[in-house]
């Protein structure tokens, strides 16, 4: 597969993620697909049991209206169910896991602005806000990096491996950590506080949150009558949870990206021939990047002034 040309290697690259794809809908619909009938013929047969007893008082179009209105604005998080701990979706702590949510591009989508003001805000919120995040996890990422290196060299001094088998065991320990601490703890604490929900969908609530997925079917004490501090307070600790796993997952993926067969698999498919400097460099070359630290006033290399010039002509 080394003869491969790169737009060829590009194209298996492609089909390889298209094929990734269909499985994953293929499986997603045998799965998925009879439960949701299933609900579906459920909610029906309740539907239409609520109607023949109450069609003298209740016509059919005026219950449909009615759950229309409460569907619409269910999708903007605002609920009319007898819960105390959110009879307020826009206080201090709610607001906060919002931001945070979109900060992260986490997006539960368990609460959405109303007003066109709000909708405007989000955009312009969102467009500055994105940039300084990465800016600071970029940040973060290479002062705590070295940190965490520190085991994995020590062992791999202290055992002679190889480079390859030590940065093997480097990201294997980050990668154990992280599942350890930032999503297996936090699944059996939110099992354990949660109550109605399985150890699986605590887990599962866990990695939607750390890649961003955020699909939000899943949030903690949603549906249940806690004290209002005390949901404040999960709301609370959901947001350093999103800011510091979101941190540990990006030093592991960082760590995996490193690797010898993850550079070689990125190799394969990058294009082919030697780099160039200007390549190894990004988009500004080392000749650009020179010429931009020279002052105004200073002569390019390969140029003289003609002060330089009397000056070399003999007298």
């Amino acid at each position: 597969m080394g003869s491969l040309k790169p737009w060829a290697r590009y194209l298996l690259l492609l089909m390889a993620h298209l094929l990734a794809m269909g499985l994953g809908a293929v499986v997603l619909q045998a799965l998925e697909g009879p439960p949701a009938r299933h609900l579906q013929a459920q909610v029906q047969a309740e539907l239409a049991s609520f109607q023949a007893e109450h069609r003298a008082c209740l016509p059919p179009e005026a219950l449909e209206e009615l759950l229309g209105a409460v569907l619409r604005a269910q999708a903007h998080g605002v609920s009319s169910l007898g819960n105390g701990s959110e009879t307020s979706n826009w206080d201090l702590p709610s607001a906060l896991l919002f931001t945070a949510s979109i900060l992260t591009t986490t997006g539960y989508g368990h609460m959405a602005p109303l007003s066109s003001g709000g909708k405007a805000f989000c955009v312009v919120y969102a467009a500055l806000g994105l940039p300084a995040s990465l800016a600071l996890v970029a940040a973060l990422r290479h002062c705590l990096l070295p940190v965490f290196s520190r085991p994995g060299n020590w062992v791999a001094i202290r055992w002679q491996l190889a480079p390859a088998q030590a940065a093997l065991l480097q990201a294997a320990g980050l990668g154990l950590l992280v599942a350890c601490v930032f999503m297996l703890l936090p699944a059996l604490v939110l099992w354990g506080v949660q109550g109605d929900c399985s150890l699986l969908e605590a887990i599962y609530f866990c990695f939607g949150s750390l890649s961003t997925i955020g699909l939000g079917d899943l949030l903690p004490a949603h549906g249940r009558g806690l004290h209002p501090a005390i949901y404040h307070l999960g709301q609370f600790a959901l947001l350093g949870y999103l800011l510091l796993g979101l941190l540990a997952m990006l030093l592991a993926v960082e760590t995996f990206s490193e690797l010898p067969q993850v550079r070689a698999m990125v190799k394969f498919f990058g294009p082919s021939g030697s780099r160039t400097d200007e390549d190894q460099d990004g988009i500004l070359g080392q000749d650009e990047l020179a010429l931009s630290t020279v002052p105004p006033d200073a002569p390019v290399l390969g140029q003289t002034t003609p002060a330089s010039v009397s000056e070399q002509t003999p007298a």
